[in-house]
């Protein structure tokens, strides 16, 4: 008994599926972490009502650095694995997108290709735009 073929958009689906679970779930795990470590640490989120408003009012504290955002994570500070967790997030619908354009690439659908890698450059104008602004 022969198992029928299975559909070459059925494979697809099931790669970006898997993608978007495991963006989603490691991002989930990583801003959990990061808020309960948050929490534990002196100057964290615990600090109290003040320090809260500190990090979150106009002109906030919050470092928006490369250099804090690596030694945060080095020192595994929560709001760093936060922030990690958040670009982790943001990433994964791009990534998706990058994965369909290989996948349409590996089995040489032409359109699909030039479709996914329009909206990849899409993506990425749009995230240049937003940096610039």
């Amino acid at each position: 008994m022969t198992s029928a073929p299975r559909d070459k958009h059925a494979d697809i689906e099931d790669v970006i599926s898997r993608v978007l679970w495991v963006g989603v779930t490691t991002s989930l795990i990583l801003i959990s972490a990061g808020t309960l470590l948050s929490f534990l640490q002196a100057g964290g989120y615990g600090g109290g009502h003040a320090e809260v408003a500190r990090l979150t009012g106009t002109g906030g504290a919050f470092p928006r650095n490369m250099a804090w955002f690596v030694g945060g994570l080095v020192h595994a500070n929560g709001q760093a694995v936060i922030v990690l967790g958040l670009l982790l997030l943001i990433a994964t619908p791009v990534v998706r997108v990058a994965v369909s354009a290989l996948a349409f690439a590996r089995q040489r659908d032409r359109a699909y290709v030039a479709i996914t890698l329009v909206v990849l450059a899409l993506l990425g104008v749009s995230f240049a735009l937003g940096n610039a602004g």
